[in-house]
């Protein structure tokens, strides 16, 4: 696992062979968005070590989807330490294990990309101590609010810091090679609605669950990506 420094002191990148988190500071206070891979606890719990943190002080760890690279690590950190796992509403009962990781429709090119996700290990069953709706704050980052983008999954969600100029995209939004439509979405058509609603918010930093942070331009890239025409498959 990598760590990478995004906005000094504030902001965390944990990269993982697949898929990453992100690790945001109030101070000492900790908050997890996403949660890498099963087995990958030790590791993160190493990296907020690493920065002179306790990993004791992590107070919540917030859920953009149900799949498998974004929750697996969740169940063990909040075993350990007593963070609250944040989830939407609709994707509680898939992060519990009550209902099943809803299939993607995948376009013919995604396939091969598809097979080397599935090479993930199957997250365990996680708690959800709060489950959340669209517009809800929550206490970090001097008011994180909740952004309801479905398509990815049915309860995906963006998650905006509009005091530091940050999102989390979750999976709706890649920036593999370029920002982008992410990819494996239950419903393209949602996801696309989801895109153009997250780039509204003109964020300065935009992070995704796959890709390098953009923190250049973050406002136009995204828009431009965002009404740009969808490519063919």
């Amino acid at each position: 696992m990598d760590l990478v420094e995004v906005i000094p002191q504030r902001l965390y990148m944990l990269r993982f062979p697949i898929g990453q988190a992100y690790l945001w500071c109030d101070g000492e206070a900790l908050t997890l968005v996403d949660s890498g891979h099963a087995g990958a606890a030790p590791a993160i719990e190493e990296a907020i070590r690493s920065l002179g943190l306790d990993p004791a002080r992590l107070e919540r760890i917030v859920l953009t989807h149900c799949h498998a690279d974004h929750i697996g690590a969740a169940e063990d950190l909040a075993g350990r330490w007593g963070s609250r796992v944040v989830a939407h509403r609709l994707e509680a009962p898939v992060v519990r294990g009550e209902r099943p990781v809803p299939d993607p429709v995948l376009l013919d090119w995604e396939l091969p990309y598809y097979e080397h996700a599935m090479t993930v290990p199957q997250a365990p069953p996680t708690r959800v101590d709060q489950e959340v709706e669209d517009g809800e704050v929550l206490p970090f980052g001097d008011g994180a609010v909740v952004v309801h983008a479905p398509g990815h999954t049915p309860g995906s969600i963006g998650i905006h810091l509009p005091h530091h100029g940050v999102l989390f995209a979750g999976d709706c939004i890649a920036g593999v090679g370029q920002v982008m439509l992410g990819v494996f979405n239950v419903d393209r058509e949602q996801a696309q609605a989801s895109f153009r609603r997250l780039s509204a918010l003109a964020p300065a930093v935009a992070c995704f669950g796959h890709g390098e942070p953009l923190t250049a331009d973050a406002a136009a890239v995204l828009h431009a990506a965002s009404t740009a025409e969808p490519a063919l498959p």
